[in-house]
């Protein structure tokens, strides 16, 4: 009886393991990337490299320009999309010249490549940082900061730096005021915070200009809905917005229709109808839609942006470092670690993309060099195949690789530079 009793336990602990095993998730690359990967290994740089696919993005442009409210215009928000080409081509899919700035040199970037743009600041920088935009400013005339440019002002004490720069200088700045609609990252509180800081600019009419308001709520929809819903949420942060507007309007310093009312993102602009107090929206992420902004609001957008990058390495198996046999142990358990790729780079802000079913190994570790790859069989890959990656975020992301590869109907449509995060000249110190 007690080695029947062992036998069926034995039974039951080997039908349980089987159970846990993990199935084989791999496969090989489907169509699309396929192409892109024939594309690469023919005529790719043999290096990482940031893909955009024109096609995806000019349908996120008309999905975008569909979405936008009637009466609110679109602002493209310049550090999810850093390459003037790259800008170029949404501004003209989608008819705006509204452009949101983060960044001094991509502002003095901007300036000077995009004169026509109407820019915004979406934070405030340092008064050093804007002192450095006049200062480098192009004297051409093409780009007028006195009617195109609103720096973001958030305290009294900066309007104070911000009203000296603009009396050494001997030039007026638009000043759009943030506040704080429920994200709680800095800004004006309370509406009467306005009052000093209007009666201030009102007091420098040869220095200062209220162009408007800004207020980024990119906190909806990110409270746990069991302490407050994102209607809700919406719903103080817009009666928020509608307070402040109120207070600054009683002022007079502008007409109502020429105020810059500015707020939401990728995340929240289709919350945004025509009773929203907002005159603009920002948008920039969901054009090229990285794998954070897989949302239910963007459903129907597309992700236009890859890393691909090649295979330096392909090896059956898995082997680990150490004496113990624990990479062949850890293959016969789990068949998506059978085959091991060593890739050109790595540790990127990014998740698998193709073929399905990789997986990263964190025994070995990672590498930002020459990061290994795990997969099972079926996953075909051989040295000089690319694979692709999403990445999470694209404002950092998308410096990171030199030029941006433009792709369209499995050709390369063009190579484009990135923004220069900034260079300086003089002596070493």
């Amino acid at each position: 009886m007690q080695r029947r009793h062992f036998l069926y336990a034995l039974i039951a602990a080997g039908t349980g393991s089987l159970l846990l095993r993990p199935a084989d998730r791999g496969a090989p690359h489907d169509g699309y990337f396929a192409a892109l990967n024939r594309l690469l290994r023919d005529q790719g740089p043999g290096r990482p490299v940031l893909v955009v696919d024109l096609a995806r993005l000019e349908r996120n442009c008309e999905r975008l320009a569909r979405s936008i409210a009637p009466g609110k215009d679109l602002r493209i928000v310049a550090k999810s999309l850093p390459s003037i080409a790259l800008l170029e081509q949404v501004l003209r899919a989608t008819g705006s010249r509204r452009v949101m700035g983060f960044h001094q040199p991509f502002l003095n970037a901007l300036a000077s490549s995009l004169p026509q743009t109407d820019l915004l600041l979406g934070k405030p920088m340092p008064v050093r940082a804007a002192e450095q935009f006049y200062r480098k400013l192009a004297n051409d005339g093409a780009f007028d900061p006195r009617r195109q440019l609103q720096w973001l002002i958030d305290t009294p004490q900066r309007l104070a730096q911000y009203t000296q720069l603009a009396r050494t200088l001997g030039t007026r700045l638009r000043i759009n005021l943030e506040i704080d609609v429920g994200l709680h990252r800095g800004g004006l509180t309370e509406p009467q915070q306005l009052d000093a800081l209007l009666v201030q600019i009102a007091a420098e009419p040869a220095h200062l200009e209220f162009a408007g308001l800004m207020g980024y709520d990119a906190h909806i929809g990110k409270v746990p809905p069991l302490l407050e819903s994102r209607a809700r949420s919406l719903e103080r942060s817009s009666a928020i917005y509608r307070n402040f507007a109120e207070q600054a309007r009683a002022h007079g310093l502008a007409a109502p229709e020429t105020l810059t009312l500015n707020g939401a993102g990728s995340p929240t602009f289709r919350l945004h109808g025509p009773d929203s107090p907002l005159n603009e929206v920002a948008v920039g992420s969901a054009l090229l839609k990285p794998a954070d902004f897989d949302l239910d609001l963007l459903a129907d957008f597309e992700p236009a942006a890859f890393i691909a990058t090649p295979v330096l390495k392909a090896l059956d198996g898995l082997q680990l470092p150490g004496p113990a046999p624990l990479g062949e142990m850890w293959a016969l358990w789990d068949r998506n670690r059978r085959r091991s790729f060593f890739i050109y780079g790595g540790k990127w802000m990014a998740r698998f993309a193709s073929p399905t079913g990789l997986l990263e190994n964190p025994l070995f570790g990672t590498s930002s060099n020459q990061a290994i790859v795990n997969a099972s069989a079926a996953v075909d890959l051989a040295v000089d195949d690319y694979l692709f990656l999403r990445p999470t975020q694209s404002e950092a992301v998308l410096l990171q690789f030199g030029d941006l590869l433009a792709v369209r109907d499995e050709a390369i449509a063009g190579w484009w530079p990135v923004l220069s995060p900034g260079h300086e000249s003089g002596p070493a110190t």
